[in-house]
């Protein structure tokens, strides 16, 4: 399990990097205040009207970088410090979501595709470690591969969900771009900020999904017949 371990500690690592400089990115453009001053609420409701959508309503929510589009109740939900906050990086986020409110009202067939996963990655996600781990142990002691089998399946799932993933969040992040700077709701200087910013922010999903494959593919080497250190 050695190598699995030493992925694990490089994902974690790679991941804590990816994460602290989104923060410090954040910190840094939040200071960075709109010349127009509208807040991120605004600036949501701005982009949905300019869309054509007006079944979609913008809440806050607590904590932070929980900003978040749910497309069941038709909700884009800002953390409290992008809701009411007069700055780029907030003008980033509460465009960004909007994306995935746009997504969802034309159609997009990742997006699509997405949603349909979720109930059985959900499912995959919080049983997947026991059964590896269990197949592993099943494996060594009996030869049998089945359980081990019925584990890289699952964690097969959610390697393909973290894929999916990846151009649903581009896809807003670049929705969000165009309009921003289409409409001049930023100026060029702010919208320098806007996607330095979003660019952070897609490469932590981006982290996810490599890290989620090398782990596919050692549990997959294992399966093989591959070493087990």
């Amino acid at each position: 399990m050695t190598g699995y371990y030493l992925i694990i500690g490089i994902s974690m690592l790679v991941s804590w990097f990816v994460s602290s400089r989104l923060k410090s990115k954040f910190e840094y453009y939040s200071n960075v205040h709109l010349r127009n001053g509208l807040s991120g609420k605004e600036v949501a409701e701005k982009m949905l009207r300019d869309n054509g959508i007006n079944d979609v309503q913008v809440i806050s929510v607590p904590g932070q970088l929980t900003d978040h589009y749910n497309p069941a109740d038709k909700t884009v939900n800002l953390s409290e410090g992008v809701y009411m906050q007069r700055n780029a990086a907030a003008a980033a986020v509460a465009a960004h979501e909007c994306g995935h409110a746009v997504q969802h009202a034309v159609g997009y067939s990742m997006l699509q595709l997405r949603s349909k996963l979720v109930p059985i990655v959900s499912i995959s996600s919080n049983l997947m470690q026991f059964v590896i781990m269990g197949g592993i142990v099943l494996m060594a002691m009996s030869g049998n591969k089945i359980v081990l089998l019925v584990g890289v399946i699952m964690f097969a799932l959610t390697t393909l969900f973290a894929f999916i993933t990846l151009p649903v969040e581009y896809d807003a992040s670049n929705r969000a771009m165009k309009w921003l700077k289409d409409t001049g709701t930023v100026t060029s200087e702010e919208f320098v900020g806007v996607k330095d910013s979003l660019t952070w922010a897609a490469r932590t999903y981006l982290v996810a999904a490599i890290g989620s494959l090398a782990q596919l593919l050692y549990f997959a080497s294992l399966l093989m017949g591959g070493r087990r250190d």
